[in-house]
């Protein structure tokens, strides 16, 4: 029996919702974060203004439109790991995939997304907080395999530290003008010196 997919209205929400950030990413790379208003990009992308806000509450989330997947990445891989793994095996296993994967979400969105990012103060403390939920939710599934909270509050910090040390640092090399294959390449070895047998 095969599970059934998102229905008819449910594509079409999702549909709705990347159209409105690739528009408003556009946008914001054309002018820059704080000189767009959501007037203008609902009329970019045909649709009322409050569509726009009831897909994003946040203006910030309409450039970082992955941002519920980044925040659940590592605590769904803990939380969904096979029996005997460690919850560092968990992260690694993540991190090394979706690098593979050139998934966006790791910075792999070019350089004009990256000084976008990096012109606006308010759009680097929100990717900031992001970092933060992340390891909020990752915390939340260690602590309720534990019977210490401090110490798992601690490898949350840890794991989720590790994860924002390589994000961060695949900026750093798309903003330094490194093509995507180089930034890959480099990270790859970052893993290996990180999680070495």
């Amino acid at each position: 029996m095969t599970t059934a997919g998102p229905g008819l209205r449910e594509r079409k929400k999702q549909a709705t919702r990347t159209h409105i950030a690739a528009v408003a990413t556009r946008l914001f790379v054309e002018q820059g974060f704080e000189a767009t208003t959501i007037a203008q990009i609902a009329e970019r992308a045909e649709v009322a203004k409050m569509t726009v806000t009831n897909y994003f509450a946040l203006k910030e989330d309409l450039l970082f439109d992955r941002a519920p997947e980044i925040i659940a990445l590592l605590a769904d891989a803990v939380a969904e790991r096979a029996a005997g793994s460690t919850p560092e095996q968990a992260v690694a296993a993540v991190y090394r995939r979706r690098l593979e994967e050139r998934w966006p979400a790791l910075a792999f969105v070019g350089l004009e997304f990256a000084r976008t990012v990096e012109a606006s103060p308010a759009l680097r403390t929100r990717e900031r907080t992001m970092m933060l939920e992340q390891e909020d939710a990752l915390a939340a599934v260690l602590v309720a395999e534990s019977d210490d909270e401090v110490p798992a509050r601690v490898e949350a910090a840890r794991l989720a530290g590790i994860f924002r040390v390589l994000y961060f640092e695949a900026r750093r090399r798309v903003l330094a003008g490194e093509d995507s294959e180089a930034v890959v390449t480099a990270l790859e070895s970052a893993c290996e010196r990180i999680w070495s047998p």
